[in-house]
């Protein structure tokens, strides 16, 4: 080969590696999750960077978006964004009620301890039919307000027997410590910072009496539907992040809370950690045989009012790691 024949040979390759560059970078997809501040492993795996590191290789990019409250919810129920924030059993259980275009993919197995009803340390109220007639705050819907409405009907009470104040978990928090209701059902980590400084305790929490457990308190992770039958490998990558990150949290509970803290506000690490040891972090498959819990939070909310229809909780799609 002539110097003129080597000289076109290597323009030839230049440009086509140049083509398969632009053609790989077109290719190139990005994964949208979102967390919220309380994302313990989904805010723990964005700090490490670990995801961008295993799917930068399979051709993805990753964005994160922290959304809470309206914004989340839209998220689940529009599919806007490809894999979404732990919620609570009862979350997901609203937006499987809206026709949310969701799969389940993961599932971090009960905590019933992460939960409470709360009054304060000097309260007269000792036992949940002491709530008769009383103000108590909740968030609408929430895992937290299933908790209230079973330990209420344990005690022989309805909802209509208390003074029930629906509001936001801020709104709620504020209420109680001015003592403008009496009792505030409320989930980790607005539980322990509650609790922290000793002048409020647990009235009821879902372990119950003690004899009878009364909520498992689980949370999901989801997928928009379409995403997760397209891009199975993808959630393979997540599940097992999220599966090794809260093996790590729990081997490593005061590491894990000092880079919480900064995360959740500033709240103090040793807050963090009480709220590291109710919680599980177990991620597991989500079973479909395994959706009792989530049946009868259905139930509840049906006959709360709160779900205008009948919910099959076994109905929702489910992706599973060990595909059969």
């Amino acid at each position: 080969m002539n110097k003129t024949s080597r000289r076109r040979a290597a323009l030839l390759f230049a440009a086509a590696a140049l083509t398969l560059t632009a053609t790989l970078a077109h290719a190139r997809e990005t994964v949208r999750i979102s967390f919220q501040r309380s994302s313990t492993l989904l805010t723990l795996i964005k700090q490490n960077g670990t995801l961008e590191k295993k799917l930068t290789p399979l051709g993805y990019d990753v964005s994160w978006h922290e959304l809470n409250g309206n914004a989340l919810l839209t998220a689940l129920n529009t599919g806007s964004v490809d894999i979404h924030a732990d919620v609570a059993d009862a979350y997901a259980l609203f937006t499987q009620a809206a026709n949310a275009p969701l799969t389940y993919i993961a599932k971090e197995t009960s905590a019933p301890t992460a939960q409470a009803v709360l009054v304060p340390v000097n309260s007269p109220i000792q036992k949940v039919a002491d709530l008769k007639s009383k103000r108590v705050a909740v968030l609408k819907g929430s895992g937290a307000h299933y908790l209230l409405l079973t330990a209420l009907k344990q005690a022989g009470l309805k909802a209509s027997d208390i003074d029930l104040r629906f509001l936001e978990p801020q709104d709620g928090t504020t209420a109680f410590a001015s003592g403008v209701v009496d009792a505030l059902s409320v989930w980790d980590p607005l539980l322990a910072v509650q609790l922290k400084d000793g002048k409020n305790r647990v009235l009821i929490d879902g372990r119950g009496d003690g004899r009878t457990p009364l909520v498992e308190y689980s949370r999901y992770y989801t997928a928009t539907t379409s995403f997760a039958k397209a891009h199975p490998e993808v959630l393979k990558v997540v599940f097992d992040e999220l599966q090794a990150t809260g093996q790590w949290v729990k081997a490593n509970p005061k590491e894990a809370a000092e880079r919480l803290s900064p995360i959740w506000g500033n709240v103090p690490a040793a807050t963090i950690e009480q709220v590291n040891a109710r919680r599980s972090y177990a991620i597991v498959p989500v079973q479909r045989e395994a959706l009792a819990e989530s049946q009868r939070i259905a139930d509840t909310f049906r006959e709360a009012g709160l779900i205008p229809r009948e919910l099959k909780a076994t109905d929702i799609a489910i992706w599973s790691p060990v595909q059969p």
